[in-house]
């Protein structure tokens, strides 16, 4: 056998996540590239490694086996590499944080110096919703959270980093409307929102519940991404976090629409287990944070003032 430790990895988060789609995003390969070395380390073997079952990928017994040792060599490759660059005098470990889907638009930024700074220290972000970020907090998944609304079900220690604005939001079809949009406007309008589990569905429920609107039309959509480009297309109107539609904004292919009790604001936390046992990355990157919070507002997101 002759097999690569990049075939390995590969192999790997493809057994991780049950998808060569998903495994080529996650580890910034194409597609091609991702099923073309899954099939010669395949080759290596003579009892298969994956089959496919209605279109759906599945990772057979043997498979589950190759993948868990493939784990484990990997797991001494990292720490070969963070041995030697640790008796060299540099940080190394991991990062692992967990990020709602439009903390994507915030935590790169809060990260970028630091792992500039700190070249042996190797960061996995998964981006996801709410529901699976504090999932990853109580499971001791990860070392850190970014979350817009504190979990109540867990005790977490915190850091406010900014402010965090939700508007109502719609595309070229705004313009049909005029001032203040009224309640029975509001109840007319096609609105869509996020999926079961979002901090931004759960934030448009409270204001629709709240303000007692009746709401007849309704479609649901898995991300902001998504909810974005509905809303350009004309399909309908939501309540958007403002850090993921500046550009569009900019452009006018969206608008803020003024709607009496928004914005919705709240604070971008980073988060964590009191009980958890941070490693030295960790811990320095909690002190990057909080010591140039400050600055990175000011020179990343100064745009926000004018909203």
């Amino acid at each position: 056998m002759n097999y690569t430790l990049h075939q390995l990895q590969i192999f790997f988060k493809v057994s991780e996540t049950k998808s060569i789609t998903k495994a080529a995003e996650e580890l910034f390969l194409s597609q091609p590239a991702v099923s073309i070395q899954l099939k010669n380390f395949q080759e290596q073997f003579s009892i298969p490694l994956t089959e496919v079952v209605g279109r759906k990928l599945f990772i057979t017994d043997f498979g589950e086996e190759i993948a868990k040792a493939a784990e484990k060599i990997l797991n001494e490759v990292h720490a070969i590499n963070y041995r030697t660059m640790a008796f060299a005098g540099e940080l190394t470990g991991r990062l692992k944080i967990s990020v709602v889907s439009t903390a994507k638009y915030v935590m790169p930024y809060f990260l970028a110096d630091f792992m500039t700074l700190n070249k042996g220290v190797d960061l996995i972000m998964d981006v996801t919703n709410k529901s699976g970020v504090v999932a990853s907090l109580e499971a001791n998944e990860v070392d850190f959270a970014m979350v817009s609304v504190l979990p109540k079900q867990i005790k977490t220690e915190s850091v406010e980093l900014m402010q965090n604005k939700l508007f109502f939001v719609g595309g070229m079809q705004h313009k049909k409307l005029k001032g203040l949009i009224k309640k029975k406007q509001f109840e007319e309008l096609p609105l869509i929102y996020r999926e079961q589990g979002s901090a931004t569905r759960n934030a448009m429920e409270n204001f629709i519940k709240g303000n007692a609107f009746s709401v007849r039309k309704k479609i649901e959509l898995t991300s902001n991404e998504a909810v974005k480009q509905a809303i350009i297309a004309g399909l309908g109107y939501s309540i958007m976090p403002l850090i993921g539609i500046k550009n569009e904004l900019r452009t006018g292919e969206l608008q803020i629409l003024p709607v009496t009790g928004l914005p919705i604001v709240t604070n971008w936390n980073l988060v964590w287990l009191p009980s958890k046992k941070l490693s030295p990355a960790a811990l320095a990157f909690l002190e990057h944070v909080t010591a140039s919070k400050e600055t990175i507002i000011q020179q990343k997101f100064k745009w926000f003032e004018e909203y």
